[in-house]
C-alpha cells in the first residue's frame, strides 16, 4: 500500500498493512521548529531553515526528506492567513510596561500577540479587540477578514496533486480557529464565557459570525480543491484534563447547531472527503454528538484526560468514529520519559485503538521544542515494531 491507501484504509474502519503515521499535516499535528532541527540532526539529515506552517504555535513544515524516511502517509495544505505570516501585520519588537522586551505581532484579526525576545517559543494573545463592553452591532460593524479571499488558496490544487503523485493522502484546514476558540480569540475567555452564560443575544452573534466566516472560506476553497483532498480539517477547543469548558448542556444549546450548520455545509460540497475534528482534553460526554454531527475522525485521544482511556474508546465509539492521534503522550512520557517509557506508551495505545483499522498514529498535541529527538525516533521505531512494518 502507499500512504493514500493506507490512510484510506483506516478511514474505512479496514486495517492497512500498518499503521498510518502523520507528522504535520495540521496545525495540530505537527512538530516545533527546535525540536524538528533536532529531530533532523539525531537521523543524519542535513540543516535546513525550516518552513513556518503556524508562526504562533512555531511549527515546522516538515521537508520531504524526513517525511520519507519516517514513512509518513499524509501531507497537509495550509492556506494563507495569519499564523503562517502571509496574511495580516507584521512581527515587531516592542518593549512591555515592565521593559521587557518582546516580538508583537497585530494579526488579521486585530488580535495582539506577544513572544518573548529572543528567546520565546510561541506566541501568546495578550489583546482582544472585542473585549470590554460591546454590543451586537459591535460585533455586526468589526473590520472582519475577508476569509473568502481566493489568495488564500492560490497553488494549492497544484501541491495537493503533486502530493498525491508521491502516493500520499491529503488534508487542507482553513484559515480560523473553531467557532468557540475564535470567540474566545476576539473576545477574551472569560468575558465570552460570560455573555454565554447571560446575555445570549452577544454571544450568539459573535459564535454566529465566527460560523459566517468559516462558510465563506470553505465555500471558496472546497469546489476548487474537493478532487483533490481527502480529509478536510476543523478544530475546537471544549476539553479540559478533567471535564470540559462548558457544560455538555450549553454545548448542545450554543455551539452544536452551528457546527451542525457548518458540518453540513463541509459534507455538501466534499463529500468523498472524510471530515476531521480536534478537541483537547475529556470530550468522552459529546462524542455521541460529534457522530451524531457528522464527525468522521476525533483528533486526538487526549490518554492522559478523565474519560480518554483508549481501549474504552475504542471498544465504545470504534465502530462510528476513525481516531487519529493519541498513539503516544505528550505531556509527560514524549519530553520526559525515557526512550524505553516512550517505547511502552506507543505500544499500549497501538494495542488498544488499532485493531480492526480506524486509526492514524499521531501524537495527543504538536511534537514540543523540548522534546528530546531520542524520545522522538523510539516513538517511531516502536510505531514500526507494533504498527506491522517491523
Amino acid at each position: 500500500m502507499n500512504g493514500r491507501e493506507r490512510i484510506l484504509a483506516a478511514l474505512g474502519h479496514r486495517e492497512p498493512d500498518r499503521v498510518p503515521f502523520d507528522l504535520g499535516s495540521t496545525q495540530v499535528t505537527g512538530i516545533h521548529t527546535v525540536a524538528y532541527r533536532a529531530l533532523r540532526d539525531r537521523l543524519g539529515l542535513p540543516p535546513v531553515t525550516p518552513t513556518i506552517c503556524d508562526d504562533i504555535q512555531g511549527l515546522a513544515l516538515p521537508d520531504d526528506d524526513l517525511l520519507d524516511r519516517l514513512g509518513v502517509d499524509v501531507r497537509g495544505l495550509f492556506p494563507l492567513n495569519s499564523h503562517n505570516d502571509a496574511v495580516g501585520g507584521r512581527i515587531r519588537r516592542e518593549l512591555k510596561d515592565a521593559g521587557e522586551e518582546v516580538e508583537a505581532f497585530v494579526d488579521e484579526w486585530g488580535i495582539t500577540q506577544h513572544r518573548p525576545y529572543p528567546d520565546g517559543l510561541y506566541f501568546t494573545a495578550v489583546r482582544h479587540p472585542l473585549a470590554g463592553a460591546i454590543t451586537v452591532a459591535d460585533v455586526a460593524g468589526y473590520r472582519w477578514p475577508n476569509t473568502g479571499d481566493p489568495r488564500r488558496i492560490v497553488g494549492l490544487h497544484d501541491l495537493a496533486v503533486t502530493y498525491r503523485a508521491q502516493g500520499r493522502a491529503v488534508m487542507v484546514k482553513g484559515v480560523l480557529a473553531g467557532i468557540f476558540e475564535m470567540a474566545q480569540r476576539m473576545r477574551g475567555m472569560a468575558p465570552l464565557m460570560m455573555d454565554m452564560a447571560s446575555d445570549a443575544a452577544l454571544a450568539g452573534a459573535l459564535l454566529d459570525k465566527m460560523v459566517e466566516l468559516k462558510l465563506a472560506f470553505w465555500e471558496m476553497a472546497l469546489p476548487q480543491l474537493r478532487d483533490v483532498v481527502d480529509v478536510i480539517s476543523e478544530a475546537d477547543d471544549y476539553g479540559t484534563q478533567v471535564s470540559q469548558l462548558i457544560s455538555p448542556r450549553m454545548f448542545r444549546r450554543l455551539i452544536k447547531p452551528r457546527l451542525a450548520l457548518l458540518f453540513g455545509r463541509i459534507h455538501a460540497l466534499a463529500p468523498d472527503a472524510k471530515l476531521f475534528f480536534h478537541s483537547c482534553g475529556n470530550v468522552r460526554p459529546l462524542l455521541p454528538d460529534f457522530i451524531e454531527l457528522g464527525v468522521d475522525i476525533l483528533n486526538p485521544v487526549h490518554v492522559r484526560a478523565t474519560g480518554m482511556n483508549p481501549g474504552e474508546l475504542k471498544r465504545d465509539f470504534g465502530r462510528d468514529i476513525v481516531f487519529w492521534g493519541g498513539g503516544v503522550d505528550t505531556q509527560d512520557v514524549l519530553p520526559h520519559g525515557t526512550p524505553a517509557e516512550v517505547r511502552d506508551d506507543v505500544r499500549r495505545n497501538i494495542d488498544a485503538l488499532a485493531p480492526g483499522g480506524g486509526f492514524i498514529f499521531n501524537t495527543v498535541h504538536n511534537i514540543q521544542a523540548d522534546v528530546p529527538p531520542e524520545n522522538v525516533v523510539a516513538m517511531w521505531q516502536a510505531l514500526r515494531e507494533c504498527g506491522g512494518d517491523s
